[in-house]
C-alpha cells in the first residue's frame, strides 16, 4: 500500500512537527527543575550556577525570537525553523554529555537559540498551511500542546530521574527531534515574507548583551558583594546597554521594539505582565523543587508527582478560560486569575513551616490561577497595538516572558541565597575558631539548600540551624515571587480594562450601553498577523 502525501496528509504532518516542536521548548522550560538538584551533586554546581541552567535557557529564547521570525520572513521560515531544530537537537545532545558546570550554561544557551527560531515561526508556518476555516482548530492543538510540554517536564523528569541520571532529562528530546525534522522536511513547504522588515542587527545586540550583563550582575551577587567588580561592572555595563537600546529603538529605521508599541496601553501591560507572573514563576519554581528534593529528602519521582497539583489545574483552565471570556471582560478574568495565582504562591511560600496540603493547595491555585490568566492576557495583549507592528509586537510579547524568567530568576536567587547565607553566618557567630571556620565555609551548601553537605562536614546537630536558614532565604524569596504575582493584578485591572470615551455632544442622549469586551471586540481589527514575524501566543 502506497503512501501518497495528499494535502490533507501533509497539513496534518506540519501540525505534528510544529506540535513537537513546541513540545520541546516547553518541556524544556520544568523538565530541567527537577534534575537541578542531581546536576548540584554530580557537577559540584553553586546556587548562581544552577540558575545560570536555567537562565541561559530563556535568555537566548528572549534575546533570539524576534530575529528569529524576522529571519524566517525574510529568507524562508521552514529553512530557518528547520534550522532551529538541527540547533537544538545539537545543544541536546551537548547538555547530555556536559562534563561541568561552564559547559552545560554555555550548551543550554546553544538549546535555546534553536528553540527561539522553532517558537517565533511555529505559528506563521500553521498559518501558511491551513485555510481560514481550519486554523482556528490548528492552531488550538498547537497551544495545547504546549501546554501539555510544560506540565509533563516534571512528572516526566521524576520518572526518568528515577532510573537513569540527569542527562535523561535531555536525552528524552531525542525522538521528538527527529520526528519531528522528518516531517518538516518531508510535508512544511517553504514560505516568506516579500515585503518582510529588515533585521534590526544593533537593537537585538544591545538588548541581548544588556539582558545578559544584568543577569550576570544579579547572579554573581549572590556570591560577592554589591561593591565587587565581579557585580557592580555588569550591573552598569547591563544599565547602559539598555539605556542605548531604548534610545536606539527610538530612531532605528526598522526598529525591532517600534515606538508605537510602547504607546500601545494594552500591549504594554500585558509585556508587564507576563514578565512579572513568569518571573515569579521560575523563582519560586526553582526555589521549590531545591526545598522538597535538597530539604524535605523527597525523591525525584516525588517531587515530580507532586506537581500534578499545579500541573491538572493549569491545563483544565487554560482549555476553559476561552468561556470565560465570552462571558466576563478580558481584564477581569486575567485580574482574578493573576490574584488567584498570587495567593497560590504566598502558600507555596509557607512549605517547611506547615504541612504539604497547604503546599497542594498552592499548587492547585498556581495552576489554575496560571491557566486562568494567560489565555486572557493574550487575547487582549494586541487590542490597540497599530496594524503596521503587529508581527514585532507578538515576537516581543513572546520574549516578555523569557526575560523575566531569565533576569527575576536571577533576582529571587540572589536574594534567597544572600538571606539563607546571612542567617546562618548569624547563627553560627559563637562558634569557636576552627569550628567556626569551618561552618563558614559551608554558607554556598546552606544557599542551595545543601543540607547533606552540611551534616556530613560539620555533624548532624548543625541539621537543624542549616534547614532553618535555608528556609529563612526560601520563604523571603518565594514570598517576593508572589507579591511579584499581586502587582501584575494590578497591572492588570489597571492596564487591560478600554477606557471608555465620552461623546462631545449629542443632540439627544444616547440609549447607555454596558461596556463589556466580547472576544471579537478585544482582540480588535488588528489581531497580529502569525505570518509577519510571528511568535507563539499562548
Amino acid at each position: 500500500m502506497s503512501f501518497a502525501l495528499t494535502e490533507s496528509r501533509r497539513r496534518r504532518l506540519t501540525l505534528f512537527a510544529m506540535c513537537m516542536a513546541t513540545f520541546m521548548t516547553s518541556l524544556d522550560l520544568t523538565i530541567v527543575n527537577v534534575a537541578l538538584p542531581l546536576m548540584q551533586r554530580e557537577l559540584h554546581m553553586s546556587a548562581a550556577e544552577l540558575e545560570w541552567v536555567i537562565s541561559a535557557y530563556s535568555l537566548s529564547l528572549a534575546a533570539i525570537i524576534p530575529a528569529s521570525g524576522a529571519l524566517g520572513d525574510r529568507y524562508g521560515r521552514k529553512r530557518v525553523f528547520m534550522t532551529g531544530m538541527v540547533v537544538f537537537l545539537i545543544g541536546v545532545i551537548a547538555c547530555a554529555v556536559a562534563w561541568n558546570a561552564a559547559s552545560l550554561v554555555v550548551f543550554r544557551a546553544v538549546q535555546g537559540v534553536g528553540g527561539a527560531a522553532m517558537l517565533a515561526l511555529g505559528l506563521s508556518i500553521i498559518t501558511e498551511t491551513y485555510p481560514l476555516e481550519q486554523r482556528a482548530g490548528a492552531i488550538g492543538a498547537w497551544a495545547a500542546i504546549g501546554g501539555t510540554g510544560f506540565g509533563a517536564g516534571p512528572v516526566g523528569g521524576g520518572i526518568l530521574l528515577t532510573f537513569f541520571d540527569w542527562p535523561s532529562v535531555f536525552w528524552i528530546n531525542l525522538p521528538f527531534a527527529a520526528v519531528g525534522i522528518v516531517c518538516t522536511v518531508v510535508a512544511v513547504r517553504e514560505s516568506r515574507n516579500p515585503q518582510a522588515r529588515r533585521l534590526d542587527v544593533p537593537g537585538m545586540l544591545l538588548s541581548a548583551l544588556g539582558l545578559v550583563c544584568l543577569t550576570l550582575g544579579f547572579v554573581e551577587s549572590s556570591d560577592h558583594a554589591w561593591g565587587s567588580a565581579l557585580v557592580a561592572l555588569p550591573l552598569a555595563a547591563g544599565a547602559v546597554l539598555l539605556f542605548a537600546f531604548f534610545w536606539w529603538e527610538r530612531r532605528a529605521p526598522h526598529a525591532m521594539l517600534p515606538p508605537a508599541l510602547l504607546r500601545a496601553r494594552s500591549f504594554a501591560s500585558a509585556s508587564g505582565i507576563y514578565m512579572l507572573c513568569y518571573g515569579g514563576m521560575s523563582g519560586a519554581l526553582f526555589w521549590v523543587t531545591l526545598y522538597f528534593q535538597n530539604v524535605a529528602d523527597w525523591s525525584v519521582l516525588r517531587t515530580g508527582l507532586s506537581w500534578l497539583f499545579m500541573n491538572i489545574p493549569f491545563l483544565a483552565m487554560a482549555q476553559f478560560g476561552g468561556r470565560l471570556d465570552s462571558r466576563f471582560r478580558a481584564s477581569t478574568v486575567a485580574t482574578w486569575g493573576t490574584l488567584v495565582a498570587a495567593v497560590g504562591v504566598f502558600l507555596l511560600s509557607l512549605a517547611g513551616t506547615t504541612p504539604f496540603v497547604v503546599s497542594a493547595v498552592g499548587y492547585a491555585l498556581y495552576g489554575g490561577g496560571f491557566g486562568t490568566f494567560v489565555p486572557a492576557v493574550t487575547h487582549v495583549a494586541m487590542r490597540d497595538v497599530p496594524a503596521g507592528v503587529s508581527g514585532a509586537a507578538s515576537g516581543v510579547l513572546n520574549a516578555s516572558r523569557q526575560i523575566g524568567s531569565s533576569v527575576c530568576l536571577a533576582v529571587l536567587g540572589t536574594v534567597g541565597v544572600n538571606a539563607s547565607v546571612s542567617a546562618w553566618q548569624g547563627k553560627v557567630s559563637d562558634l569557636d575558631g576552627t569550628q567556626h571556620a569551618a561552618a563558614l565555609g559551608q554558607s554556598h551548601n546552606v544557599g542551595g539548600g545543601g543540607v547533606h553537605s552540611v551534616v556530613q562536614t560539620l555533624g548532624a546537630p548543625f541539621r537543624k540551624v542549616a534547614v532553618d536558614s535555608f528556609l529563612h532565604g526560601y520563604q523571603l524569596a518565594v514570598g517576593i515571587a508572589a507579591a511579584c504575582t499581586l502587582v501584575a493584578a494590578g497591572l492588570a485591572w489597571t492596564g487591560l480594562r478600554r477606557r471608555v470615551e465620552r461623546p462631545q455632544a449629542a443632540a439627544e442622549p444616547a440609549p447607555a450601553v454596558q461596556e463589556k469586551e466580547s472576544p471579537s471586540s478585544s482582540a480588535g481589527a488588528q489581531r497580529p498577523d502569525p505570518r509577519s514575524s510571528g511568535g507563539q501566543l499562548r
